[in-house]
């Protein structure tokens, strides 16, 4: 599991579902009421009770973020965020993406939570392209943990060794080496 910023950002492989942290951010759909992906995983994971919270947070739009509680997960809340859908890039995706994590992360300060997981966000059903994404994430979080000391550590928990390894390659491009 490779750190960087001082061991501030770590990139995993993994079920997010199952991280013990602060908040794990939800790629979430318009609606907030579950769906596909890690949306769907989610939501189960989380049990009913998120369900019937989010029907009262009334949606979220892209790149906007809402927090709730974590329930059955082992994360103490979930940050929901909704990502662009991929139309090419030239309909404002990469700001939106940017959005999604820098929006994220403003929500976790205010809570005060210092440990936040993220999902690799658009990158599934909403067809964004994980080459064109992970560096749009990384440069954000990077950006933001600059100003920002309070958060702790950023987890990037990708889904599949595919995944992991374009993070990987990205992170040391924008983040440098892994200590």
């Amino acid at each position: 599991m490779p750190l960087y910023l001082g061991g501030r950002v770590e990139i995993i492989e993994g079920d997010i579902t199952k991280l013990a942290v602060d908040a794990i951010v939800n790629a979430a759909n318009k609606s907030l009421l579950g769906g596909g992906g890690v949306d769907g995983a989610i939501h189960r994971a989380a049990g009913p009770q998120l369900l019937e919270e989010t029907r009262t947070l009334g949606g979220c739009e892209t790149g906007e973020a809402k927090i709730s509680g974590g329930y059955r997960l082992p994360a103490k809340h979930v940050i929901h965020t909704v990502g662009p859908v991929w139309h090419g890039g030239d309909r404002g995706e990469p700001e939106l993406l940017a959005n999604c994590y820098r929006n994220s992360l403003a929500l976790a300060v205010k809570h005060g939570l210092r440990t936040v997981a993220f999902p690799s966000i658009s990158t599934g059903v909403y067809g964004y392209p994980i080459e064109l994404a992970a560096p749009i994430a990384l440069r954000t979080v990077r950006e933001f943990l600059d100003k920002e000391p309070s958060i702790e550590k950023v987890i990037f928990c990708t889904f599949g060794e595919r995944d992991y390894r374009i993070y990987l390659e990205k992170a040391r491009e924008i983040l440098g080496e892994s200590q």
